[in-house]
């Protein structure tokens, strides 16, 4: 097939992907377009039998099988979206199948898959460790390899979102926006909708960190990324396919990258419309559309892909975490006050009648008093500002971590531990593929050979783990073989010895 539009057209009007999918609604958010100023339409892939997209392209795919291809099995790999999808489709088609995921899909996609009758092989710590797993065995056993994206009959059938939300939406519509991975949504949507409606804007949006697209479209061909962020594991993708990249390149009109803490809010205010919870790939699409919209004149018509349902309740709590950052309702200060009686009123009272959402405090003995607090925002980044001014003017030594990562995973848990450590004291912040075991190789890795002077972890129900940790040294060659363990070991490490929130709450 070649990746012309018109060629894409033909195949997506043709496209087997009714005999399991539902015409999706398209929906308004109501509440999320009263606020920004836009008619927001949501294309609710999430509400699929699958809870998610894929399931169109697969089948698509595996309709156009032989009969020959069909007895022998199907093999795909996924991290759950994809696969829930594969294993439907062979249900229906009656043909054996394999999935191999990522060990660390999460347990409701794992389950989702076996109760559809597939077999499931977990294999590697993200998508690319899977695959060539994967690839193996299909070349082994003789099975057909069902791939995620890179597939004209895959982007086809993920072409009949667009197919449907045109013939929903017949009138004035500005921009679409589109959650990437490996581009097979993207792209079937970008070739349909540039062949009939040129004037419609197709915006992709991948997180900022794992925005493969983004790299290959800045380096004009598919490059590979040296590492991708999991939390939106849905989209966790080094490569963006060389099919899909082929209609991408010329008919995608802009990207978004947007990072943690916009998708957190996005998948709250999809719920706010909704009442759904979307995973973070889900989300995706409505967080591009936020920061995209902001530099649009008003009363644009915008409409987002919500792309799959298929969240983890755990990490929910996480999510609630990061949310009120990401849409700008919650900032987080440190602040240095006098350690004497009345100073906590006093400031208090230099704050105002402002929302108190969080407040971390320890005695010292000895100096000043360092508090950690969260404030309530209605007026996002203006009041941010505001707030730094009035606690400047009031005298007070007062730090805006609400960009710090440290400060809003770690830190905020452990004020009030600050003791002297013997030697030098380095701290790290870790994170590693979440599966039974990783913990447990971390501090067998480090734990026996270095003293540990601080340590926090906290599952969030997420694809990784994150720990922050303190390690004492005396030397620099002590530092030089630490280094060495940690890349021995292979879980990425970010030093934040030099981080002014360590200094201020957590150095003796």
């Amino acid at each position: 097939m070649a990746n012309a539009p018109t060629d894409y057209l033909r195949a997506i009007l043709t496209s087997r992907v009714y005999d399991v999918a539902i015409e999706s609604p398209l929906t308004d958010a109501k509440r999320l377009s009263a606020r920004m100023g836009h008619r927001v339409l949501l294309k609710r892939e999430d509400l699929q039998p699958v809870f998610s997209f894929k399931l169109r392209g697969a089948y698509n795919k595996m309709a156009a099988l032989t009969e020959a291809e069909r007895a022998a099995g199907v093999l795909a790999v996924s991290a759950g979206n994809h696969a829930q999808g594969v294993a439907l489709a062979a249900r229906e088609l009656k043909c054996n199948a394999t999935i191999v995921m990522p060990s660390t899909t999460p347990s409701i996609k794992v389950d989702a898959v076996q109760a559809l009758g597939a077999n499931v092989v977990l294999e590697g710590d993200g998508y690319d460790a899977a695959a060539a797993v994967g690839k193996k065995l299909a070349a082994e056993r003789g099975l057909t390899f069902i791939h995620p994206f890179d597939d004209p009959l895959i982007i086809a059938g993920q072409g009949t979102v667009a197919m449907e939300l045109l013939r929903q939406h017949a009138n004035r519509l500005d921009a679409v926006f589109i959650p990437v991975g490996g581009g097979g949504l993207a792209a079937g949507m970008a070739a349909y909708i540039k062949a009939l409606r040129p004037e419609i804007k197709v915006i992709g949006v991948e997180p900022d960190d794992a925005a493969c697209l983004k790299a290959a479209l800045d380096h004009g061909a598919p490059t590979t990324l040296d590492q991708v962020g999991l939390f939106v594991d849905g989209v966790a993708v080094k490569r963006v396919g060389d099919h899909t990249f082929a209609v991408l390149k010329d008919h995608i009109d802009d990207m978004v990258l947007v990072n943690t803490d916009e998708i957190c809010a996005a998948i709250k205010d999809v719920f706010d419309d909704t009442r759904v919870m979307l995973e973070p790939a889900g989300a995706l699409a409505v967080a591009g559309l936020k920061r995209y919209a902001e530099a649009l004149a008003p009363n644009a018509v915008l409409c987002a892909v919500t792309s799959g349902a298929n969240v983890n309740f755990d990490r929910l709590r996480h999510v609630a975490e990061r949310a009120e950052i990401g849409e700008a309702s919650e900032a987080v200060f440190g602040v240095t006050i006098p350690e004497e009686p009345g100073s906590f009123l006093n400031f208090c009272r230099t704050l105002g009648p402002r929302s108190i959402t969080e407040f971390n405090y320890r005695y010292a003995a000895h100096g000043p008093a360092q508090i950690f607090v969260g404030l309530g925002l209605r007026r996002g980044a203006a009041e941010r500002a505001e707030i730094a001014a009035a606690l400047a003017q009031a005298g007070y030594n007062a730090h805006d971590y609400t960009d710090n990562e440290l400060a809003k995973l770690h830190v905020r848990h452990l004020v009030g531990g600050r003791v002297p450590v013997p030697g030098v004291e380095r701290v790290y912040r870790f994170e590693f593929p979440e599966r039974p075991g990783a913990l447990l190789r971390f501090l067998e890795t480090l734990g026996t050979h270095w003293n540990i002077t601080l340590f926090h972890y906290r599952s969030h129900g997420a694809a990784y783990g994150r720990v922050f940790a303190g390690i004492e040294m005396r030397s620099d060659a002590e530092r030089s073989a630490l280094e060495a363990d940690l890349r021995a070991i292979g879980y990425d490490a970010f030093d934040e010895t030099d981080n002014p929130v360590v200094g201020q709450f957590l150095r003796g």
